[in-house]
């Protein structure tokens, strides 16, 4: 979303002349230090158990950090409380890829507290973002429809361009493209699809709650021809998600999965972080001091490197 500027000009007069005041230029509070939260996964796969018992991979974070943010890392065996006091100090909130239970799940129960915090902060004038991909996307529906209304929608190890809907060009997430560049995203094959479930066009447009709560920006057809929405921005809510995986044109290169990596899809990867991470500088939320913002960041862990028995080349576990 582009930023918003209100010029003021001030006249004072005198008995013999007047002088026109500078111009006062009054921007909104940014925040330069913004800090996303990403929601760590349980592990589930007996390869990865021994490193640890909930991971997030490096390219969500590397994600994130390429927009001009810093990552905090959130555990799913926290009290609400301790997650209320997250949620002051953070400045979005970022919904990664997987595979749990998107109803009863630790990752959909903390998922569902954040939310909760989210709708009532935006409500209040207090500007908080969240950010669903790829299975993120999907538990937002349902945190918006109050139930799983998933279909199968599969689009395995594929790129594709987007369908793009009327609503796309007037649309905050691609505010900032150039007509060009929408075109392109039409045209060439710049999203990279691994998901077997998603939101049917159908299902979306007779479900009341999810329509007068998101804008469909774009549509794909599935492997079975089902068309599915491929991307959502909340109306009222600075809520964004993506059925494709950004992180991925730019930071995981495993052969045998088809990541884009054309010029243009590292461009859309880069745009998407930017946007995203400059909707957190919006979020005035902050740690009570440098140190406890120092010891919650991801910069305390390390990567282990994971290439040789996982799509991903590096995870943080927790």
């Amino acid at each position: 979303m582009g930023l918003s500027s209100f010029v003021c000009f001030f006249l004072v007069g005198c008995v013999c002349c007047s002088t026109a005041m500078p111009t006062t230029l009054n921007e909104p509070s940014l925040n330069d230090r913004p800090v996303i939260g990403i929601l760590a996964q349980v592990v589930s796969d007996d390869d990865l158990k021994p490193f640890g018992t909930t991971f997030i991979p490096a390219s969500y974070v590397k994600y994130i950090e390429s927009g001009g943010s810093r990552v905090m890392p959130i555990r799913l065996t926290l009290t609400t409380a301790e997650y209320k006091k997250i949620f002051k100090r953070i400045n979005g909130l970022l919904l990664i890829g997987g595979a749990v239970d998107l109803e009863t799940s630790d990752f959909a129960r903390v998922a569902n507290i954040f939310y909760r915090l989210a709708l009532t902060a935006n409500d209040d004038g207090d500007f908080f973002p969240i950010w669903g991909t790829c299975m993120g996307m999907q538990l937002l529906t349902v945190l918006v429809a109050g139930k799983n209304l998933l279909a199968n929608t599969t689009a395995e190890n594929i790129a594709l361009p987007l369908n793009l809907t009327t609503e796309a060009h007037s649309s905050r997430m691609f505010e900032g493209f150039s007509e060009e560049f929408m075109k392109v995203l039409t045209q060439e094959p710049l999203t990279g699809n691994f998901h077997h479930y998603g939101l049917t066009v159908e299902t979306f447009r007779e479900n009341e709650k999810l329509k007068n709560f998101f804008n469909p920006l774009s549509t794909n057809v599935a492997e079975n021809g089902v068309h599915f929405v491929s991307t959502l921005e909340g109306k009222s809510y600075p809520f964004y998600g993506v059925q494709w995986h950004p992180e991925v044109n730019r930071f995981q290169w495993d052969r045998k999965l088809n990541f884009p990596h054309s010029a243009h899809a590292v461009q859309l990867s880069s745009l998407l972080a930017e946007f995203f991470v400059n909707e957190g500088r919006r979020s005035l939320h902050q740690f009570d001091n440098p140190e406890e913002e120092a010891s919650s960041l991801i910069y305390s862990y390390t990567p282990v490197y994971a290439g040789n028995f996982t799509g991903y080349e590096q995870l943080y576990f927790f």
